[in-house]
């Protein structure tokens, strides 16, 4: 009797089991995710377009053919293609594939009873590097807020953003690249048609992204093809506005796709196609070979995204957008000259000739310590921060919409113990200290928010970073990040109770009004609009020679 009361109670518990795997019905069939143990439900590795493999690489994404029965949705699909190119990314893939396009979805655990805000995130690594598996892009803190979270794979590099004249001429858009940009539009369309049945609201998306992924949402708000299919937006670090990774011609990067083709000898698209993708890796990464770039293509973009900001043809959502404090450190604008002012003035002196006196009131470097405060703002206006204001200040003039402007200064806690022997990089990645010590001894860089370092805070995924010591100061800054953050995917407005106070900022000001996000939270007027003004007439005058 015993026994049977004990079989028949483990064959409840298994079977109560087995009854909570979420089961849900898109377009091309049922799916069946998982329940986490915070009651969140993940389906991962969804897929939103057929591979695009053999025939179809370097084309427009296909609609997924549907399948029968029930598909599992417990695992991620596979990373694009890329090399490990970034120490701080860490994939829960099986590997690289060029069967790539799967997106993942968490959802609160009783999402079915309405329609609920829903956040679209991109990943960063400069469109050579990233996956939508990544831990600190997951959506469970999110969803545990009342999001429906989506994150989205999208192709890289070469297989993202090779352009050929054989590939424009057989486009019926007449138009080739850009196919990672185009893959993260099948995925909004995807999200549109199927994200109500994870009870998504598909009028209510937030687009979302940092670095590379941040310039994606910028240049999905430029295309006309992705008009109405989000609502609002969020840029970490990086836009569409930027002088040396910004936009070029069709015609320059079909010449750079012909150079590609005579020098690994397959002239003829069908033998590049046939190209194993692990070969086609090996011969982009080699140096010269190929770079990344996104193209005004006649078709994603019809002109210049810059010309389509100033006319306000742009989508008018709500934006909000900003950077970290210490984007890159001093040495990515000094390299290995020791920051004195006489070899700042050099340098500043040889990059900008006639305009350096105007550099050198902008960024004065008279002390070693102002060239050290100096160069550091010149690397990061550069790398990404002018960029990003030009974004919002385009935005706020020419939309009708309200901006939101932060900047992200908390730096991060002592790395742990067990990680004594690396040390950080650039784009937050890590890497092995180098025994070899320089002829001369460097002064330390500011101290503040790095490039990439404040995904972790802003999306509530702190501890999925066993890298760092975070501390309660850190935890603090992350739910505060992470309330404004919530607040505007579900309102368009960061602010709520128990928030100090984010300005917002409308054409009418004079200056941008920024949101100074660190354990103490300060609001002011931008700062150093000056410089920003001094890099626009550059950035403007380099536009009107392309």
């Amino acid at each position: 009797m015993k026994k049977i009361f004990f079989t028949t109670i483990v064959f409840f518990i298994v079977s109560r089991v087995f009854a909570q795997a979420p089961q849900v019905k898109v377009e091309a069939g049922i799916l069946e995710g998982i329940t986490l143990s915070s009651g969140v439900q993940s389906f991962r590795g969804i897929p939103f377009a057929e591979p695009p493999v053999g025939d179809l690489r370097w084309k427009e994404p296909q609609a997924v053919v549907p399948w029968n029965g029930i598909r599992k949705a417990d695992h991620f699909g596979s990373s694009p293609m890329q090399k490990p190119i970034y120490g701080d990314m860490r994939f829960r893939s099986p590997g690289i594939s060029e069967d790539c396009l799967y997106l993942n979805v968490w959802r609160p655990k009783a999402a079915g009873a309405g329609k609920l805000p829903v956040l679209v995130y991109f990943y960063g690594g400069g469109f050579n590097a990233g996956d939508g598996s990544e831990n600190r892009y997951d959506g469970e803190s999110f969803a545990k807020e009342g999001l429906i979270v989506v994150t989205v794979n999208y192709r890289l590099g070469i297989f993202g953003f090779f352009a050929h004249p054989g590939l424009t001429k057989e486009s019926p858009q007449h138009a080739s690249g850009n196919y990672g940009l185009l893959d993260q539009r099948a995925a909004l369309l995807w999200v549109k048609k199927n994200i109500a049945a994870f009870g998504g609201d598909p009028d209510a998306v937030t687009i979302g992204g940092e670095s590379a992924g941040s310039m994606s949402v910028s240049a999905q708000m430029a295309s006309p093809l992705s008009k109405g299919l989000f609502k609002r937006a969020i840029g970490q670090s990086g836009s569409v506005f930027n002088l040396r990774y910004g936009t070029v011609s069709l015609a320059d990067q079909e010449q750079q796709g012909i150079r590609f083709a005579d020098r690994v000898n397959a002239r003829e698209l069908d033998k590049l196609r046939e190209m194993p993708a692990s070969e086609l890796l090996d011969k982009a990464s080699e140096p010269g070979a190929f770079a990344t770039r996104l193209i005004v293509d006649g078709y994603f973009l019809p002109k210049s995204p810059l010309a389509i900001f100033e006319a306000g043809e742009q989508s008018k959502v709500a934006l909000l957008a900003g950077w970290t404090s210490t984007e890159a450190p001093y040495t990515a604008y000094m390299g290995k000259s020791y920051p004195s002012p006489e070899n700042y003035e050099k340098l500043v002196r040889m990059q900008y000739g006639a305009k350096a006196d105007e550099v050198l009131r902008l960024y004065p470097g008279k002390t070693e310590m102002e060239v050290i405060r100096s160069s550091t703002a010149l690397a990061s206006d550069n790398f990404i921060v002018y960029s990003t204001w030009k974004w919002l200040d385009l935005q706020r003039k020419n939309s009708g919409q309200s901006v939101f402007v932060y900047i992200f200064s908390k730096p991060r806690p002592a790395m742990q113990p067990a990680y004594s022997d690396v040390q950080t990089g650039l784009a937050g990645g890590i890497s092995k200290k180098t025994e070899k010590q320089p002829k001369e001894k460097m002064p330390e860089p500011l101290p503040g928010a790095f490039h990439a370092s404040d995904i972790e805070y802003l999306l509530g995924n702190l501890r999925s970073n066993d890298v760092f010591a975070w501390t309660d100061d850190d935890d603090k800054v992350s739910r505060l990040g992470q309330n404004y953050f919530v607040n505007f995917i579900k309102t368009g407005d960061p602010n709520g109770k128990g928030l100090s106070l984010w300005p917002k900022t409308t054409a009418k000001d004079k200056r941008m009004n920024i949101l100074n996000l660190n354990v103490d939270v300060k609001t002011s007027a931008e700062e150093f609009r000056d410089r920003y003004l001094f890099l626009d007439k550059l950035f403007m005058d380099q536009a009107q020679k392309d």
